[in-house]
């Protein structure tokens, strides 16, 4: 006996052929719009947290508002550089901050103070704190003004201390805090000391 398709039958397995590959292409489309929209998310999100962190590199900056020497045997025995937030900036804290001391006796990279150091160091003071804590690090409004201190003198037991600097010395201090930002201070100690106990650098 012969089996004879009908034209019917054959349009039925067409259709339904044209409905399996119809399915796998919205299946196909619809994995690829799932991993373009994840895709899409990724970047927006990595976009968003690197023009976060460049922000901060160019706005996370300190001021300088004076530096002063004291004045000992002929010599600067401590700078302290006054400092206060720069326009713009959030939250600085000096205790993870790092300064790069660039002077006549060479370059050393100085941390903040901390228990049981004996390396050459930085400490810092609040001259004005405007949340009244005694918080000495953390700038946290543009009224802040902090001391950033270096003691130069190496009778105070430092192992690395630079020894005083001497009339018409340069130093140069880069103090790079914990978001990335770098402040450049340049100073110079006068040309004549006289008798003075504290000069302006």
């Amino acid at each position: 006996m012969f089996e004879f398709i009908t034209d019917e039958e054959e349009r039925g397995q067409v259709g339904i052929g044209t409905l399996i590959v119809f399915i796998a292409m919205v299946l196909v489309a619809a994995i690829a719009a799932g991993v373009l929209i994840n895709t899409a998310g990724f970047l927006q999100s990595k976009s968003q947290e690197t023009g976060q962190q460049s922000t901060k590199q160019v706005s996370n900056r300190l001021q300088e508002v004076v530096t002063v020497g004291q004045v000992s045997d002929n010599g600067v025995t401590d700078v302290n550089v006054t400092v206060t937030q720069a326009p713009g900036a959030g939250e600085i804290d000096l205790s993870n901050a790092t300064i790069n001391w660039i002077g006549p006796s060479g370059t050393e990279t100085l941390t903040h103070k901390s228990a049981g150091q004996t390396d050459w160091v930085f400490t810092t003071t609040a001259v004005k704190n405007s949340d009244g804590t005694t918080d000495s690090t953390v700038l946290n409004d543009a009224d802040d003004r902090f001391n950033i201190n270096f003691n130069l003198s190496t009778s105070t037991g430092i192992s690395n201390g630079p020894g005083l600097l001497q009339e018409g010395q340069s130093v140069t201090i880069k103090i790079n805090t914990m978001a990335g930002a770098t402040t450049t201070i340049r100073f110079t100690v006068p040309e004549s000391l006289g008798k003075k106990d504290a000069v302006e650098l």
